[in-house]
C-alpha cells in the first residue's frame, strides 16, 4: 500500500479522534469550577458555552491565563460563544463562578462548554466559500492543517526533551562538583583534626 495512502488514512483517524464533546456539569450554588487546558503560541482557541435557567442564581464566566489576565468576562452568563488566539504557549483556564444571596435557596444549574482549539477551532465552511473549494478539497485542507499541527507538536515536545535534558545534565553536573567539593572539605576537616589532636596530645605529653 501507499505510504501517502496510510499516512492520510492514519491522519484521519487521529481527526476523528482528536474531537471531544462538550463537558456537562453541575454548578451548585456559590461554587466556583474551572477547566485547564495547556495550549501552544499563536493557536486559535475557541468555546461555546450554555447554562441552563435557574431564577436569582447568576454567575460569573472568565477565562484567564495563568497569571491572571482575562482573555474573556461574561457577567450573569447563559449561553454565548468566545475566541482568541493565544501569544504564548499558557494554560488556560475556564471558571465558573455561581453567585446566589444567601438567603435564596436554588437548584444547582447545569453547564456546558464545547472548548476547541487549533484546527477543530477553525470553520472550514467559511475557508470553503471564501477560496470555494471542493468538499474532497476542504477535507484534504483541514488534513494539512492537521499535519502541520502534529508536527508542531512533535516539534515542540522535542525542544521540551532537549531542553529536560539540558537541565539534567546541568543539575548532575553540579551535584558531582557539589560531592567532590564536600569530600575535599572533609579530608581536609579530618586532616586538620589529626595534627590538632597530635599537637594537644604533645603539648600535654602524653605522646612523644
Amino acid at each position: 500500500m501507499d505510504l501517502n495512502v496510510i499516512f492520510i488514512a492514519l491522519l484521519w483517524c487521529i481527526s476523528c479522534l482528536q474531537h471531544i464533546g462538550a463537558i456537562s456539569f453541575h454548578l451548585p450554588a456559590n461554587i466556583k469550577k474551572c477547566l485547564k487546558e495547556e495550549i501552544h503560541k499563536d493557536v486559535l482557541v475557541t468555546g461555546e458555552y450554555e447554562l441552563s435557567d435557574s431564577p436569582g442564581h447568576s454567575t460569573l464566566l472568565e477565562v484567564t491565563d495563568s497569571v491572571g489576565h482575562v482573555l474573556y468576562q461574561k457577567d450573569d452568563a447563559g449561553k454565548g460563544k468566545f475566541a482568541f488566539t493565544t501569544d504564548d504557549y499558557d494554560t488556560i483556564s475556564v471558571c465558573f463562578n455561581s453567585r446566589v444571596p444567601t438567603n435564596m435557596r436554588v437548584e444547582a444549574r447545569e453547564a456546558s462548554i464545547d472548548l476547541k482549539h487549533g484546527v477543530e477551532a477553525r470553520n472550514y465552511e467559511d475557508i470553503a466559500k471564501a477560496e470555494k473549494l471542493k468538499p474532497l478539497e476542504v477535507e484534504l485542507r483541514r488534513l494539512e492543517d492537521l499535519s502541520k499541527a502534529i508536527v508542531s507538536d512533535f516539534s515542540y515536545m522535542k525542544a521540551r526533551e532537549e531542553e529536560m535534558r539540558d537541565t539534567n545534565e546541568s543539575t548532575n553536573s553540579r551535584v558531582l562538583l557539589f560531592s567532590v567539593l564536600s569530600m575535599v572539605c572533609l579530608l581536609s576537616l579530618a586532616t586538620w583534626q589529626v595534627f590538632y589532636l597530635r599537637r594537644y596530645f604533645k603539648a600535654k605529653k602524653l605522646i612523644e
